[in-house]
């Protein structure tokens, strides 16, 4: 009996189940008392309620235990649209002034195709231009460029800008830095610097301009495809590719191309001046190398962004001005969410334009 009454006692310590064994009633006795007594009966309720009652409690840590995941997860989600917020409204920008950062040489970055919705936009160059300018530790600024051109109307607005801020600083210089290419509408903008530098093996020219299509007239006709266009104005379908060109039209097209094109001439003839050669070939939309273009006179001399801003401008120190894009647009563009674009506009962070 004594062993059967410890086993019981182990089982009720250990928390684990007893296993199902009929009492035996009025035959063994243990301290003169019979196993299915009322005292065990009394005993059984204390083991269901203990049962039940560290099962209530494993309960309520739990869901204590899922609160506490909770909050810190609503908390970290919280943080993190915060910081999300301040960094799409308050972008840093490096060098903005409100840092004192000592006498140093701004820079500004231009790479790209020049156009509206780039990196390169007239909108984002020239607010990196105003930044470095208004700065009042800058000695001198340098726009770097590479870029394959663009276009003609974001280009005149950034060179117009040029010419504005270096009117308003003229103690401030502006040097254009050429790093792989400066070409067409890059070429536009550099020609309103004060100096121009480039690599011995940059590309630089390009002083032209291109309109280009395909015509699909044969084709369509060896397809048996017939092309139907319904305008209101006589020349409004004169860029078609599925129509015969127009030889009035042709002649509309080139004038248009000549006007932009003596446009480019006359920007880069008063943004280099006496310094351009005579060569017949200079505006007819070549490319030459860095080394090429110092004699032609698109360049004043070879070198690096560190090498002007250490030798020229005698400011070693260079710190970037160049606009960074926000995370909402980094995100829409990369991934190309609608609903980002759309909860950007409704803030009023969409892009802005220059008037």
């Amino acid at each position: 009996m004594l062993i059967i009454f410890q086993h019981c006692t182990t089982g009720y310590r250990q928390n684990t189940p007893l296993p199902h064994k009929p009492y035996i009633r009025d035959k063994i006795m243990f301290d003169k008392k019979p196993i299915g007594s009322h005292s065990e009966k009394e005993h059984d309720d204390k083991w269901q309620r203990d049962i039940i009652n560290r099962l209530a409690f494993a309960a309520i840590n739990e869901q204590k235990r899922s609160r506490r995941w909770g909050i810190f997860f609503k908390s970290l989600i919280f943080v993190y649209l915060f910081m999300i917020f301040i960094i799409a409204y308050f972008p840093y920008k490096e060098g903005s002034g409100n840092i004192t950062l000592g006498k140093h040489t701004a820079l500004v970055q231009l790479n790209g195709v020049i156009a509206s919705n780039s990196e390169a936009s007239a909108d984002n160059i020239i607010t990196g231009l105003r930044n470095a300018f208004e700065d009042s530790d800058t000695v001198g600024v340098i726009l770097r460029i590479n870029s394959p051109g663009g276009s003609p109307v974001q280009a005149g607005y950034i060179n117009d800008e040029i010419y504005r801020l270096r009117k308003k600083y003229p103690k401030i210089k502006l040097y254009a830095v050429i790093t792989d290419m400066c070409a067409s509408g890059g070429y536009y903008i550099a020609a309103a610097a004060d100096e121009i530098y480039a690599d011995k093996g940059s590309v630089v020219g390009s002083i032209g301009v291109i309109m280009n299509g395909f015509g699909f007239v044969d084709g369509m006709k060896k397809l048996g495809i017939e092309r139907r266009a319904y305008t209101s104005g006589k020349h409004k379908a004169f860029l078609d590719p599925f129509s015969k060109e127009n030889p009035e039209e042709v002649s509309h097209i080139k004038t248009l191309l000549n006007d932009i094109h003596q446009q480019f001439i006359d920007v880069v003839k008063k943004g280099r001046g006496k310094r351009l050669k005579n060569d017949p070939n200079l505006f007819s939309g070549y490319v030459w190398t860095g080394e090429q273009s110092v004699k032609l006179g698109l360049v004043d001399a070879l070198g690096s962004s560190s090498y002007v801003a250490r030798e020229v401008i005698k400011a070693k120190k260079i710190v970037d001005f160049t606009p960074k894009p926000n995370y909402l647009d980094r995100f829409a563009e990369r991934f190309g969410v609608v609903m980002a674009k759309t909860i950007t506009q409704v803030l009023g962070m969409q892009e802005g334009t220059i008037r």
